[in-house]
């Protein structure tokens, strides 16, 4: 299916931004290689405590763009929101950015919003697998920025640009992770590569564990348990430290996803003799796969059932044509003595890439309610924080 002119360049047209309905937005989604299922329109419909709406750019009245707007409401001022667009809008980020955004603001600005924030999914550096573990090794590299990358993309660098130049704030933090979605990913890409030549590029600790799996009659079979997969989340997040999320939430995402598409969402559960000892959730839209959520036992750790649920995931990714297996978030420490390092650590086995995104912007579009809605988080982070 050829790509719409919006995301294959070249639109001539001035653009307007208007309400489209879901099924306008899947089609338009399912046109494009790939496109974050943060922006598509189920999405929508997990994130219930948010209202939404699907947004499209016309030029000359054909669909060339399109985005998924979370709706966020000011404490004691219900009237205004914030408008957040999660790894979005798709639109050409390679082409005049205020012919793309200065419409959506006006839309949003006429609607009730008092600022933007969106997440534009382009990257501005990629490190090696190679060039972390170096740093990781080095006592005077702290972070990943601290190193000169491996490929730097200029698209990236101009997005970045015009956003701060035109008034946007920039709001990732600077250890990568914060209220939104992470700046700082992990990748593996698939395009023209083998399982053979994936397998290579792991590490030796990797490629042993995984063999280990195989050897100990570790079976991962892709199945609906989402009550053992959450008893086993829970059990997980009590030995790691993290807050749970509740298992209707699983239950809903699942519902939703594989509503717009049977091939969107997978629950791969790892067994050793009956046990269950790992599960993973894989999320794919189009040539981009996302590993989204995992737990594991704390017994039977030996017999690798984390690793055997990667690999099926990495091979069943690979076999499904896409481009890029996604490990999302980590931080950018490389500093040894950081508790944050083990997550980079874990990842780079893969053999994969570390990846800077622009990361998330605000436009403030009504000052005043933007600094009394920027007040608040602040003293609700500093109460969750004490």
């Amino acid at each position: 299916m050829p790509l719409p002119p919006a995301v294959g360049r070249g639109v001539g047209a001035r653009l307007t931004v208007q309400p489209i309905s879901a099924a306008e937005h899947l089609a338009f989604v399912r046109a494009q290689r790939s496109v974050s299922f943060l922006q598509t329109p189920a999405w929508a419909r997990v994130k219930v405590e948010w209202r939404s709406e699907s947004l499209g750019w016309f030029a000359g009245g054909q669909l060339v763009g399109a985005g998924l707007v979370l709706h966020r409401p000011v404490p004691r001022l219900d009237r205004f929101t914030l408008a957040y667009l999660p790894d979005g809008p798709v639109i050409d980020w390679t082409g005049e950015l205020g012919a793309w955004l200065n419409p959506l603001a006006a839309y949003l600005k006429a609607h009730g919003a008092f600022a933007i924030r969106l997440g534009p999914p382009v990257s501005t550096d990629t490190w090696t697998a190679t060039q972390v573990k170096e740093g990781i090794a080095d006592p005077g590299v702290r972070r990943l920025t601290g190193m000169r990358s491996e490929w730097s993309d200029p698209v990236g660098a101009r997005v970045t640009s015009w956003l701060r130049g035109t008034g946007w704030r920039p709001q990732s933090p600077q250890d990568g992770f914060g209220v939104g979605h992470p700046q700082f990913r992990y990748e593996v890409p698939l395009a023209d590569r083998t399982e053979d030549d994936v397998l290579k590029a792991m590490n030796q600790q990797w490629r042993r564990n995984i063999k280990k799996a195989t050897k100990e009659g570790v079976e991962v079979t892709v199945g609906d348990d989402l009550r053992a997969f959450h008893d086993l989340y829970v059990h997980t997040a009590e030995r790691d430290h993290f807050t749970p999320r509740p298992l209707p939430y699983f239950e809903t995402m699942f519902a939703a996803l594989s509503a717009e598409d049977p091939e969107r969402i997978k629950l791969y559960l790892a067994h050793h003799q009956g046990d269950l000892v790992a599960a993973t959730i894989l999320v794919r839209v189009g040539a981009h796969a996302w590993y989204s959520y995992g737990a594991s036992s704390t017994e039977k750790r030996e017999v690798r059932g984390s690793n055997a649920c990667q690999w099926a995931m990495i091979s069943d990714s690979l076999a499904a044509g896409c481009d890029v297996y996604d490990l999302r978030g980590i931080t950018p420490t490389l500093d040894a003595d950081d508790a944050h390092v083990g997550l980079i650590q874990f990842k780079v086995g893969t053999g994969g890439q570390a990846v800077r995104y622009v990361g998330e912007w605000d436009l403030p579009l009504r000052p005043m309610v933007y600094r009394a809605f920027d007040l608040y988080m602040q003293r609700r982070a500093r109460s969750a924080a004490s």
